[in-house]
């Protein structure tokens, strides 16, 4: 069976813009690709940038990542993405695959149990925050998401009237739904009558314009400027978009909600390790704790496997002297 054509990036483009222009060919997340593009540029700059990447092979690809997992002494994780990018450098922007295992000096990945906050902690954070950063924290706790889905939340992915939320492209690019809680429905109705008064602004001032994933925009033209497309969390400032250029108004920076938990945390007097992503982790185990059975709570995280799931097993609360034996569940039985 023949091999596919691969598209072939402009040779007249300098090197990384040529990398850039397979990434977006082949629509990569613009996160992924800036991501990409430093891994690629350490490791040309490692090898002294004066041999041209086509020129070296697996032995330079395995002194790289020797070189992030004994002098970097970075995670398994890291390593494994470093690799993932020049793995994507060669095989689809210079069209030469490299030939063999590649096989580093692993760097160790050690099994860790998340940070969790007992639920009068949560609540504690929560009272030290306030206005949309208070509202988001209360959705990422209350709904165990990650995050950028929260920043990147659709008007239409909120379902009042089902209690559910559509988590759109989330990590692998899967679709998942969870839960909205009703405590915020309220909240959420007035925050939201704000945004379309924002966006009614924008259209009047000849904006309005929303950014749309893939084809989207090519397919349904008007879709950009329906409210049902905004951002649930929009920015306060227009920007250019940093592929197109094109000015629209963006999802707020993830930078804030972070800065503001770190301040609330710091606060409340908790001296945990706890981030945005700690309400997530809280979400998990306090739904375990509550009986909510192991394979829900799988699907409302969008674990693929069940065992990533189990992890919170560990940090969960547990009272084994309320713990009935199967033997004194059983109706007592007659002497014979």
């Amino acid at each position: 069976m023949e091999n596919k054509p691969k598209f072939t990036p402009d040779p007249n483009l300098k090197l990384m813009d040529q990398v850039r222009q397979v990434m977006r060919y082949y629509h990569y997340a613009y996160r992924t690709e800036q991501t990409y593009c430093d891994w690629i540029l350490r490791y040309v700059k490692l090898h002294g940038a004066k041999t041209h990447p086509r020129d070296m092979g697996k032995t330079h690809v395995e002194a790289f990542l020797n070189h992030l997992a004994t002098n970097g002494k970075v995670a398994a994780a890291t390593q494994r993405q470093a690799l993932n990018a020049i793995v994507f450098f060669y095989r689809d922007v210079l069209l030469k695959p490299l030939e063999g295992e590649i096989a580093p000096i692993r760097a160790k990945r050690h099994a860790r149990v998340p940070v969790v906050m007992t639920q009068a902690e949560v609540k504690r954070v929560l009272s030290y925050m306030s206005r949309t950063h208070l509202l988001m924290a209360k959705l990422m706790y209350g709904s165990g998401l990650r995050l950028m889905e929260c920043v990147r939340l659709r008007v239409q992915d909120l379902d009042f009237a089902k209690n559910l939320i559509y988590v759109r492209g989330t990590k692998g690019g899967k679709d998942r739904v969870t839960l909205f809680p009703k405590a915020l429905h309220s909240e959420l109705r007035i925050h939201l009558e704000k945004v379309k008064d924002l966006h009614a602004h924008d259209l009047a001032a000849g904006h309005g314009e929303v950014h749309l994933p893939d084809a989207l925009a090519r397919k349904y033209p008007r879709a950009g400027k329906d409210v049902r497309w905004q951002y649930v969390f929009p920015s306060k400032n227009l920007s250019a978009d940093p592929r197109s250029g094109v000015v629209r108004r963006h999802h707020v920076m993830e930078s804030g909600l972070q800065k503001a938990v770190k301040i609330a945390v710091d606060r409340a007097g908790i001296t945990k390790r706890v981030s945005c992503h700690t309400f997530r982790h809280s979400f998990a185990t306090h739904m375990l704790e509550n009986g909510v059975n192991i394979r829900v709570v799988q699907e409302l995280m969008g674990h693929a496997d069940v065992k990533t799931t189990e992890i919170y097993t560990h940090v969960m609360e547990k009272d084994i002297s309320a713990v009935l034996s199967p033997l004194d569940r059983m109706e007592p039985t007659e002497d014979r």
